[in-house]
């Protein structure tokens, strides 16, 4: 997906709701610091939103817009419900929300991507894993900024060790790749 599909996505969102400001987490957050990543950063077909200023009205947009509706079915794409609660993110993540306004008048507030990359690691699924070294390489995610900002995320005590697991295996993998 690209931002263009984003903007149509949130154009209909708009046309549904009237509301003009949605905030996108999940591997599509990347869209806010470049239009540009890479193709492996983008891959998904669900942008995980919900209106910034009303999240109770995800549903009705995942209802007209998400998973096997009729607007799927014609642009391949689609929007999945989300709750500002779902993912596992640091103090703060909100005052670093990257917006990027869009001529159809919508507003995206894309998560920071080393936001984004501590809820990945939490999950740790091999397509997060992808994800985050694809921003590694690209320099859209810094290692030291996640870990600072790990310390103000928080989770079980089994999730951090795995999430410091995952970070610590990523820098072993940076360094042997990228020598200084």
């Amino acid at each position: 997906m690209n931002r263009n599909d984003v903007s149509h996505l949130l154009a209909e969102a708009m046309r549904l709701t009237q509301h003009r400001d949605y905030v996108i987490i999940g591997s599509l957050s990347i869209l806010g610091v470049t239009a540009a990543p890479p193709d492996s950063m983008t891959g998904s077909i669900d942008v995980d939103l919900y209106p910034k200023n009303d999240p109770g009205r995800t549903f009705e947009i995942a209802a007209a817009l998400g998973l096997g509706s009729a607007f799927e079915q014609r642009f391949g794409y689609y929007a999945d419900a989300v709750s500002p609660m779902l993912p596992t993110l640091p103090e703060g993540w909100e005052a670093r929300l990257i917006n990027v306004a869009f001529d159809n008048g919508v507003t995206a507030w894309f998560l920071d991507p080393n936001d984004a990359a501590i809820s990945k690691y939490v999950r740790s699924e091999p397509r997060d894993r992808t994800w985050i070294r694809a921003g590694l390489l690209a320099r859209f995610i810094s290692l030291p900024t996640v870990e600072y900002r790990l310390r103000e995320t928080i989770m079980e005590s089994e999730e951090s060790a795995l999430t410091k697991k995952a970070i610590a295996e990523d820098t072993i993998w940076l360094a042997s790749i990228n020598p200084t």
